[in-house]
C-alpha cells in the first residue's frame, strides 16, 4: 500500500490576529514580527517534515509562511486555497461581532443568513470540500509523495471536516498559527471513500510540548 502525504499548516500571525481582528479573504495583511519570529522559534523547536512542493493560499499571510518554512520547494499558489469572505464584518474586533445579533445569526449553522459581501457559506464548505481531494489527486498524477499546504484555519477545519479521519466537528480541527495536521490518502482511499487519515500534527514534536505536564 502506497500512501501520499500531505501536511496542512496553517499561516503564521498577522498584526490582525495579534488585535483580536476577525480576517479574512477580504483583508491581505503580511506576516507580522511576531508571526516570523514565532515561525523561526517554531522551526528551531520542531521539525517540520521536508517536502518538494507546497500549495499555498495567494493570500500574503500564506506565501510568505510557505516561503519562510520551504524557501526551496516549488511553490503553487490556488485561489480556492484563500480564506472565507467575510463581507461586512471584514477587519472588525470579534469582541464587538460577539455581541451582534447579525453576526451571530451568521455563525449559527442552521442559518441561511449571507451579509453583505460575504462567501456564502455553503459554497465555502463545497469549495473546500473538493479541493483537499482535488490536491491528492494532484500528488497521484505527479508521483509527488508528499506536499505541504499553506492556507488558512478555517479551510483547514472545513477540508478535515469532510474528508479526515477520524471524523470529528470542524471546531475539533483547530490549531495554533504555523501548526497543522498530517494527513496521507493512498489510491483505493481515494477511489472508494474520498477520504483521508490524519495521522500526526506538525510541526512534528510540536504536540508533545504542548501536553500539560
Amino acid at each position: 500500500m502506497k500512501y501520499y502525504k500531505l501536511h496542512l499548516i496553517r499561516h503564521g500571525l498577522t498584526q490582525g490576529n495579534m488585535e483580536g481582528l476577525y480576517i479574512g479573504s477580504g483583508t491581505d495583511l503580511p506576516l507580522c514580527p511576531e508571526g516570523r519570529h514565532d515561525l523561526h522559534s517554531l522551526q528551531n523547536q520542531f521539525r517540520y517534515p521536508a517536502v518538494p512542493l507546497v500549495f499555498s493560499s495567494p493570500l500574503r499571510r500564506a506565501t510568505e509562511t510557505a516561503q519562510l518554512l520551504y524557501p526551496d520547494a516549488k511553490l503553487v499558489v490556488l485561489d480556492d486555497l484563500r480564506e472565507m469572505a467575510f463581507g461586512k464584518f471584514e477587519n472588525q474586533p470579534l469582541k464587538t461581532l460577539v455581541q451582534n445579533p447579525e453576526f451571530a445569526a451568521w455563525m449559527d449553522p442552521t442559518s441561511h443568513a449571507v451579509p453583505e459581501g460575504a462567501e456564502d457559506r455553503v459554497a465555502f464548505y463545497r469549495r473546500t470540500g473538493e479541493l483537499l481531494m482535488k490536491l491528492f489527486e494532484y500528488q497521484f498524477k505527479t508521483h509527488t509523495e508528499e506536499a505541504a499546504c499553506i492556507t488558512h484555519g478555517g479551510v483547514i477545519m472545513s477540508m478535515l471536516a469532510q474528508h479526515a479521519l477520524p471524523q470529528r466537528r470542524p471546531e475539533d480541527w483547530m490549531t495554533d498559527p504555523g501548526c497543522g495536521y498530517s494527513v496521507r490518502c493512498d489510491a483505493e482511499m481515494y477511489m472508494r471513500d474520498h477520504l483521508a487519515e490524519a495521522f500526526d500534527v506538525v510541526p512534528y514534536g510540536y504536540l508533545d510540548a504542548a501536553k500539560p505536564v
